[in-house]
């Protein structure tokens, strides 16, 4: 059973592999009037120098799992995890609820509207998946990824193929544990909203009133 939403309003996951788009079509939600709620924005917050979880950090992993500014160091976590699958569990154990009740409190002061929770692995959770009324996976072609991906700072296009490659099956699970897939290159925006399970703002379906229309024809 889904846990009641605030003020009786949809809550709707969104989820989506590296390079997918999921941001964009966020934001084209928030433009429909959704509330988003942004877990990877809680997380680093919360691990940001002075963040709630840094106590907590580095009573678990030692002054080392910190940078010279007292940031949560996200490459030398990003290798312990890797070298010792415990300390994926052990990270997860002290960040989970935090995120978790930092969202459901920022879910409280949607004031009716429809809330948006972009949870990167929400598929593969049961708890965030019993707390909303229906899934996204926002999804686009592997070249499309890549692309994107290795625009960014810092990255290269062999690099960009590796990362997209590593998370295959993952953003294979995430479409089959779903609602639904929103291909960019095959779904157009009047289908955008209908399978979102928005209207523009209480509006009619007509294109021209879907706030960001040229955005979502550009993803």
């Amino acid at each position: 059973m889904v846990a009641p939403a605030p003020n009786g309003g949809l809550r709707l996951g969104l989820t989506g592999g590296i390079g997918s788009g999921k941001s964009t079509v966020a934001q084209a939600l928030v433009a429909c009037g959704a509330h988003l709620v942004d877990t990877d924005a809680i997380a680093r917050a919360l691990t940001l120098p002075g963040g709630a979880a840094i106590p907590a950090l580095a009573a678990a992993f030692g002054p080392q799992a910190l940078t010279e500014a007292g940031a949560l160091d996200r490459e030398h976590m990003r290798r312990l995890v890797f070298a010792e699958p415990a300390a994926k569990s052990r990270l997860e154990a002290i960040l989970h609820p935090m995120i978790g009740a930092e969202a459901q409190g920022q879910a409280a002061l949607s004031a009716g509207r429809p809330v948006v929770f972009d949870v990167p692995l929400l598929t593969e959770s049961a708890h965030w998946r019993a707390r909303v009324h229906r899934v996204l996976v926002v999804d686009c072609e592997e070249s499309t990824q890549i692309a994107r991906v290795a625009l960014r700072p810092g990255w290269t296009a062999e690099a960009a193929a590796r990362v997209v490659a590593l998370h295959a099956l993952l953003d294979e699970a995430r479409r089959r544990g779903c609602g639904e897939v929103l291909l960019h290159a095959q779904l157009s925006a009047r289908d955008f909203y209908h399978r979102s399970g928005f209207t523009a703002r209480g509006e009619p379906f007509e294109e021209a009133s879907i706030p960001h229309i040229e955005m979502f024809k550009s993803l």
